[in-house]
C-alpha cells in the first residue's frame, strides 16, 4: 500500500496502526512478566565464591653462613667470705728493768797557785724609783652646769608636745678642748624632735670638758656620750 492509497482509505490505516500498538503492548507485558521473572530468579540463585590462595614455597636458606657466635659463660656470682672475728691476744705488761750506772772516777785535783784578789768594783748607784702607776681616767664634761633649761625648749616642740631622749657623743683633745660632737640617737622622727636634738648639741657643747689620763698620768683625749631627757612641765 502506498501513500496515495493510504490517503484514499484512512480507516484501514487506523486499524493497522491500532494492531501495531496492541502488539507492542502485548510484547511489553510479556517482557515485564515472563522474562523479568526469569532474570530475577537467575540473580536470586546462590553465588558460590572461592578464594584461591597461592602458596609460595619458602626461599632456600643462604649458603656459606658464618657459624653462630660463641658466648663466654657468665662469671660465677660473688659470694662474700664469712666474717671472721679474731680476738687479739692480751698485751703483756711491760717489764721495767733498772740498770745501775757506775759513775766515772773523779779527775785528779790540781791545785794552782792563788793570785792576789783584785779590788772589788764600787757598788752601782741605785736608780730612782719609777713613778707609781695611776688608774686611767676617761675624758668627762660638766654637763650639769650647761644643760638646757625650760627656757631652751623649742616652741614648735612645746606646741606638738614632743618629748624624748637625745644621745650626743662628744670628743675632746688632750687639752680639754671640744674636738667634735654628733647625735647618736635622736629624740624622735618629727621636725620638732630634730629641733630638740639641735638645742641639746648647742647647749651641751658649751660645757667645760676635762681630758682623760693614761696609766702614766699623762693627759690624753677621748670620747664620751651624754643622754639628755626632754620633758614638758606638768
Amino acid at each position: 500500500m502506498n501513500y496515495a492509497e493510504q490517503q484514499r482509505n484512512p480507516r484501514k490505516s487506523a486499524i493497522g496502526f491500532g494492531i501495531v500498538v496492541v502488539l507492542h503492548i502485548l510484547l511489553g507485558w510479556a517482557l515485564l512478566n515472563g522474562l523479568a521473572r526469569t532474570v530475577v530468579e537467575v540473580i536470586k540463585g546462590p553465588i558460590e565464591t572461592k578464594i584461591i590462595e597461592e602458596t609460595k614455597p619458602p626461599p632456600p636458606p643462604p649458603e656459606n653462613l658464618p657459624p653462630p657466635p660463641k658466648f663466654a659463660p657468665p662469671p660465677p656470682s660473688f659470694v662474700p667470705p664469712p666474717e671472721v672475728v679474731i680476738t687479739p691476744p692480751p698485751t703483756p705488761a711491760p717489764a721495767i728493768t733498772t740498770t745501775a750506772i757506775v759513775p766515772p772516777p773523779a779527775p785528779p785535783v790540781v791545785i794552782a797557785p792563788v793570785a792576789p784578789a783584785a779590788p772589788a768594783p764600787p757598788a752601782p748607784v741605785a736608780a730612782p724609783p719609777a713613778p707609781p702607776r695611776v688608774a686611767a681616767r676617761p675624758a668627762i664634761g660638766n654637763v650639769q652646769a650647761c644643760a638646757p633649761g625650760a627656757d631652751d625648749y623649742p616652741a614648735a616642740a612645746i606646741k606638738e608636745e614632743a618629748t624624748g631622749t637625745t644621745k650626743v657623743r662628744f670628743t675632746v683633745d688632750a687639752s680639754g678642748k671640744l674636738a667634735g660632737s654628733e647625735v647618736v640617737r635622736s629624740a624622735g622622727a618629727s621636725r620638732a624632735h630634730k629641733a630638740l636634738d639641735r638645742v641639746a648639741v648647742q647647749k651641751l657643747s658649751e660645757c667645760r670638758f676635762t681630758p682623760g689620763l693614761d696609766e702614766n698620768g699623762r693627759a690624753v683625749g677621748g670620747s664620751f656620750e651624754v643622754e639628755y631627757v626632754w620633758k614638758l612641765a606638768g
